[in-house]
């Protein structure tokens, strides 16, 4: 894998998707427990506010997240159950980034009164659904089907977590 392979797929053993996704998912989560919070009156201003801004850095998040899954996805042979499941979970996640950015665009207004209105709260809560299902299906594609995985159990702690690679990560990597 050449360096700019690299930077967007990340080293064997510590693929670079799987991370930048903790940070999406984490913020829309937010946003969604701060959509809620603000409906049932807890914080509700603040809560208002704080549900639009943490969907503006999901969004901006996943503008890294998608291009590291889209660079992964692009490595998978045709045809397969994993491709299929991996196009699923794209589609899916995909969907679910087009309604929190709908979310964010219509609740724009929402951040500004401090109050969110129906149509962004019911996008924010479609949004999340899908993106629990995408997550569900993103997990079966490492802990089912191993993408990524290197499965070196008597690798050396240390050189487990090196940032180097090793000729038995690339080997292992390249199946």
């Amino acid at each position: 894998m050449n360096k700019l392979g690299r930077l967007i797929r990340g080293l064997p053993g510590h693929p670079i998707h799987p991370p930048l996704t903790d940070v999406t998912i984490g913020a829309y989560t937010f946003a969604f427990v701060a959509a809620i919070l603000s409906k049932v009156g807890v914080a509700e201003h603040a809560a208002a506010q704080a549900w639009w801004l943490a969907l503006v850095v999901a969004l901006a998040s996943s503008v890294l997240t998608v291009l590291a899954g889209l660079a992964d996805w692009l490595s998978i042979s045709r045809g397969t159950p994993l491709f299929r499941t991996a196009t699923t979970h794209m589609l899916v996640m995909a969907t679910a980034s087009v309604l929190f950015l709908l979310a964010a665009i219509f609740g724009h207004a929402s951040y500004v009164d401090a109050d969110i209105a129906t149509g962004p709260f019911v996008l924010t809560i479609a949004g999340y659904v899908l993106l629990a299902a995408g997550g569900w299906l993103g997990g079966a594609i490492t802990y089912v089907y191993g993408m990524r995985v290197l499965g070196l159990a008597d690798e050396p702690a240390l050189a487990a977590v090196s940032p180097v690679p090793t000729p038995e990560k690339e080997r292992a990597e390249s199946g």
